[in-house]
């Protein structure tokens, strides 16, 4: 559920919750239980805690379970590690055409889409259930997030096809 969707309910401020929510996700991912909070982004989801995974892996049907190919596991480590990106964005940096692989990992309920009124595209970011298959509680927990997250170079590089573009 989003902070605000959460705040709209509450009838309260957005920026009351941010802490409390942050204590309970301490609370909850700190002791042994049967679930977790898990933050992605703006919301926050209880799922199922890392040691209990295997039980409920065995719901899962076996198309949203397969394994991921070499390029699925770049597409989505891109997405993991930029956040909010555009398709045009992400052909740009893997230099192919994205499409299959953007609706496989949506099938498998790795990445979702939203649309960003100011781009004016569809933009992809990672799920809840793709926190959770790492035992993550939020993406920045990835390894080398900061560094990798904000790499200037790819910034530049990103402006200037965009400025070909134009």
């Amino acid at each position: 559920m989003s902070i605000g969707k959460l705040a709209e309910i509450l009838k309260t401020d957005k920026n009351e919750l941010i802490q409390p929510l942050e204590e309970l996700m301490q609370e909850y991912n700190t002791q042994d239980k049967g679930v977790q909070i898990v933050k992605a982004g703006h919301s926050y989801q209880m799922a199922t805690s890392p040691q209990n995974s295997r039980i409920t892996k065995e719901f899962v049907k076996s198309e949203q379970t397969g394994e991921l190919t070499k390029p699925s596991l770049e597409t989505l480590t891109i997405i993991a590690y930029r956040g909010l990106i555009t398709k045009v964005e992400l052909e740009q940096i893997r230099g192919v055409n994205c499409s299959l692989i953007l609706r496989n990992l949506m099938i498998k309920g790795l990445i979702e889409s939203e649309e960003d009124k100011e781009k004016m595209a569809l933009v992809y970011n990672i799920t809840h259930d793709f926190l959770r298959f790492l035992g993550l509680n939020r993406v920045e927990e990835l390894p080398d997030f900061v560094k990798l997250n904000s790499d200037e170079n790819l910034k530049k590089l990103l402006e200037i096809q965009k400025e070909g573009q134009e």
